[in-house]
């Protein structure tokens, strides 16, 4: 069996093609081109944690706009429905449509082992936390959505390039907002990184 290929700092983003909620393209690139891209795939609109991610992600929106950075929610669903999930929970951000998956395996995102997804303790420990303070339970993936889609958050530089790529070890396992924010060591996202040899 072939291994997951996952991106790395500094590789060259993918720029794939996903829909808005009218189901009118966007081309990745046309982001990355005007600013620094935030790019959070969720796993599906049933998922506890993928609704906790993109509240805390809503929740620091202004910020992550005021230091330039375009937050870019991607689901695996239809246009219609990434719609009407986002005007409930991110009314303010942009949100994409991916209903082939083809971004998620662009981006090295793949179905999770039962592990990562169900039995991990993270995640019961997750549900119980989630269910008693905000009231969210597991609900039943929407037709056309896999249960087992491993999320993602990647930070891309204006040239394009992955500043940041965070793969979840389990569903329970998100970026804190301030890593989305500075980096480590208090990167600046629009510089290109150097590559040149120190003389």
């Amino acid at each position: 069996m072939a291994k997951n290929i996952q991106l790395k700092f500094n590789d060259q983003a993918p720029d794939v093609t996903l829909l808005d909620g009218a189901g009118k393209p966007v081309q990745l690139s046309s982001l990355w081109k005007k600013h620094v891209v935030v790019l959070a795939f969720t796993r599906h609109f049933g998922c506890p944690q993928c609704k906790e991610m993109v509240d805390q992600l809503i929740d620091a929106h202004q910020t992550l706009t005021e230091a330039g950075l375009l937050l870019a929610i991607v689901s695996h669903a239809s246009p219609e429905s990434a719609k009407a999930f986002c005007d409930q929970r991110a009314p303010n951000a942009l949100c994409l449509a991916d209903p082939d998956r083809a971004a998620y395996k662009a981006y090295g995102l793949y179905r999770g082992t039962l592990w990562q997804t169900i039995l991990s303790p993270n995640i019961w420990k997750s549900n119980r936390r989630l269910a008693r303070q905000k009231g969210f339970k597991p609900g039943v993936p929407l037709p056309g959505q896999d249960a087992y889609q491993m999320s993602g958050t990647f930070v891309i530089g204006m040239d394009g390039r992955i500043r940041l790529p965070y793969y979840y070890e389990d569903i329970a396992d998100h970026p804190p907002v301030d890593l989305l924010l500075h980096g480590i060591m208090g990167v600046d996202w629009k510089k290109p990184f150097d590559t040149k040899p120190l003389v």
